[in-house]
């Protein structure tokens, strides 16, 4: 017992890495996640005290177990076992694929990324960017929502910021999950993305097994009451108008709703801003009659730089309002459908009306909407029509510029005087050839409250 054994230093060396593995593993790395589960814990508990909608018990699962419930869900299996039938394939290739949709589709939300950097993140990109103005907005019928219902934000989508903009002023209600496109699942902003609780799906996958695998991801987080934002037009406008509803995920969630289990609330949120950040490449995407967003990167490059220089040397202004209402929420369980009609669209085209009632109307839309009307305008008149249609709009209850129409005027046009979007020839006002698709771009975001028609959201896409 008490002997000498001489061993190689290669043995040696392997020997105390095996103990030390064995150590870690055993003893280290469980009180290492025990700490930060803890940690996490007291930190949850703290913000759910704050929270109007604390964090759900299903938001906090961890992201295997949920892979593994999601996998393993009896309608998965299923289409798992169809899948490979179909395809004549054996049914562990099918599950496996199914594990890869799984894991492509489950987010890992982390509390600590998302109320510790990302509410930040958003607050100070929203206030940095924009003038923030709340437009129609009833706090006492908002407050009043069930708070164990599930509650959806349903978001007319005009920019990628809509995500950040929402994400800040819903800071205080609760934490929201989206749906975001595969636009997102690049390194490292995947990994940020999932830690924010949002989760990623392919906008143009129409095979049967994704969609299950989809579909029943965004059924258990609606019956586990995860509040979740969706953006029916299902990807950004190209041309500024309201685009008609599509079905999917709204279709996911009628189609699985038990009022027994858990209520789920549809609440309307209408955005526009004086300056969508994207302006030139959602018109040039709608001039190819492609959906596809590859700005240059050199262009990019650019215009960050370009963005810092004005920051640093105190020359940005901003870019002017980003304007958000509520409108009225729709109760799923009390909603009324048509005999002989399908109700996810029914549901789909009334929630885009909602939408469409409670769209801001602000200062940089009204006024090329103005200009493109009676283009060339003199000032005077330019504001007198203006000061006109604010009138209106504030006699029907439509968000609209507090400000007098000389303010409202005055501040739009050096915004587009300085985009060289409009030219002024003495006292006459005109748009320039630049100018005229981006100012139909911005008139058309409201046209729907002055032009019957303007805005067809009566047919709903597939």
């Amino acid at each position: 017992m008490t002997q000498t054994i001489s061993l190689p230093i290669w043995v040696f060396v392997l020997i105390v890495l095996f103990a030390a593995v064995t150590f870690a593993s055993h003893f280290l790395f469980p009180s290492v996640r025990w700490f930060f589960r803890k940690r996490a814990e007291r930190v949850i508990a703290k913000l759910n005290q704050r929270l109007q909608r604390p964090i759900e018990p299903f938001k906090l699962a961890r992201r295997y177990d949920m892979i593994q419930r999601l996998i393993y869900d009896p309608e998965v299996t299923q289409a798992i076992v169809d899948h490979a039938r179909k395809e004549k394939i054996p049914e562990n290739v099918a599950f496996e694929k199914a594990r890869r949709y799984a894991r492509e589709i489950v987010p890992g939300f982390s509390a600590t990324a998302y109320f510790s950097i990302g509410i930040r993140l958003a607050r100070w990109l929203s206030k940095s960017l924009y003038r923030i103005k709340l437009g129609k907005l009833d706090r006492k019928r908002l407050a009043a929502i069930d708070p164990n219902a599930t509650v959806v934000f349903v978001i007319n989508h005009r920019s990628n910021m809509d995500y950040v903009l929402v994400t800040y002023l819903a800071a205080n209600a609760g934490a929201l999950s989206y749906a975001v496109g595969e636009w997102a699942r690049v390194w490292p902003l995947s990994t940020v993305i999932r830690a924010m609780g949002a989760y990623f799906i392919r906008r143009k996958s129409r095979g049967a097994l994704y969609r299950k695998v989809l579909a029943r991801y965004v059924q258990m987080a609606t019956r586990g009451g995860v509040s979740q934002a969706v953006f029916p037009e299902g990807g950004l406008s190209l041309n500024g108008l309201l685009a008609p509803p599509r079905m999917g995920l709204l279709n996911y969630i009628v189609d699985d709703f038990d009022p027994k289990v858990r209520e789920v609330i549809f609440v309307p949120v209408a955005v526009n801003y004086d300056r969508v950040l994207e302006d030139t490449i959602l018109i040039a995407a709608d001039k190819s009659g492609t959906r596809r967003f590859k700005p240059p990167l050199v262009d990019v490059f650019w215009r960050v730089a370009r963005h810092i220089g004005l920051r640093l040397t105190g020359r940005f202004r901003g870019f002017g309002v980003a304007s958000v209402s509520f409108g009225e929420p729709l109760e799923l369980s009390k909603y009324h459908v048509d005999d002989g009609q399908d109700l996810t669209a029914q549901i789909a085209t009334e929630l885009m009306k909602r939408i469409a009632d409670v769209t801001p109307v602000v200062g940089v839309p009204l006024v090329v909407r103005h200009i493109l009307l009676a283009s060339p305008i003199s000032e005077q008149d330019l504001e007198a029509s203006v000061g006109r249609s604010i009138a209106l709009l504030k006699e029907r209850g439509i968000p609209c510029p507090k400000r007098g129409a000389k303010d409202v005027v005055h501040d739009a046009l050096s915004r587009l005087r300085a985009r060289g979007l409009v030219s002024v020839s003495g006292d006459q006002i005109a748009a320039t050839a630049e100018g005229q698709d981006i100012l139909t771009f911005y008139a058309n975001s409201i046209a729907h409250h002055f032009d019957a028609g303007a805005a067809d959201i009566s047919a709903v896409a597939e």
